[in-house]
């Protein structure tokens, strides 16, 4: 580590980071990373086992009760949110023609609406501290497309226009949003499917191969930090080149 490396590292100040969804896949990643870090990392989820170190409340993201309860749990027990990545999702893959409204609906209730009610709780103090980080995590189809998931790629497409107009409501209070947009991530998901299907998708990604949480997790951190603070309304593909110029 060289010395200017040094000074950063030490110069380091812990910060209360909310990551939705810490509990699996890219969300553990990200929370796990902020750990590592030195921050005061925290999550609401709805199940599961977490990363050492995250102090986690149970909640539910279509119940702005229990978001708000959520966040007043964790701001008694680590102080005001400066950071929120606001990762928790769900999909409801289902071709147009099949699609319900409760398979459309519940999707954007967690995805944009729950989103939603994690930034408007957390810009209040953020507001006030004149300081904040927001990070939306998107996706590669929000913008790409996918077939049989209008209802996912609606909602991470959404989130674009909800950063953009965060950055020019609040911008000028030291606070910063944008959106990380994923593509195809190493997990149990991805490696249940069957091989020759891994195959096609590896071929349509000019990377050759899918990402791993970690390397979503690493651009999280640097859009989240004080280094990326002109950085707003931004949208930082993770996808290996797969959605270029979407």
């Amino acid at each position: 580590m060289t010395e200017a490396q040094t000074a950063e590292s030490s110069a380091h100040r812990s910060r209360v980071v909310l990551v939705t969804g810490a509990n699996r896949g890219i969300g553990r990643a990200i929370a796990e990373r902020f750990v590592a870090a030195g921050d005061k990392v925290a999550t609401i989820y709805r199940s599961g086992d977490l990363p050492a170190g995250v102090f986690g409340v149970i909640g539910d993201m279509t119940d702005t009760e229990s978001v708000d309860r959520g966040f007043a749990a964790i701001e008694d027990e680590l102080g005001h949110i400066e950071v929120l990545v606001a990762n928790a999702g769900i999909t409801r893959d289902q071709l147009l023609m099949r699609m319900s409204d409760e398979d459309f609906t519940s999707v954007l209730d967690v995805n944009l609406t729950g989103a939603f009610r994690c930034v408007r709780r957390a810009s209040k103090n953020m507001i006030k501290g004149r300081y904040g980080r927001i990070v939306l995590i998107s996706s590669v189809v929000g913008l790409y497309g996918g077939a049989g998931q209008v209802n996912y790629s609606a909602s991470k497409a959404a989130l674009v226009g909800m950063a953009r107009s965060v950055t020019r409501e609040i911008g000028s209070r030291g606070i910063t949003a944008n959106v990380i947009a994923p593509g195809f991530i190493n997990t149990d998901m991805t490696a249940a499917l069957p091989e020759a299907k891994q195959q096609q998708y590896k071929s349509a990604i000019p990377a050759g191969r899918f990402a791993e949480p970690s390397e979503v997790a690493a651009a999280v951190e640097f859009i989240a930090s004080d280094a990326a603070g002109y950085i707003s309304g931004a949208v930082i593909p993770v996808d290996g080149g797969l959605g270029m110029g979407h």
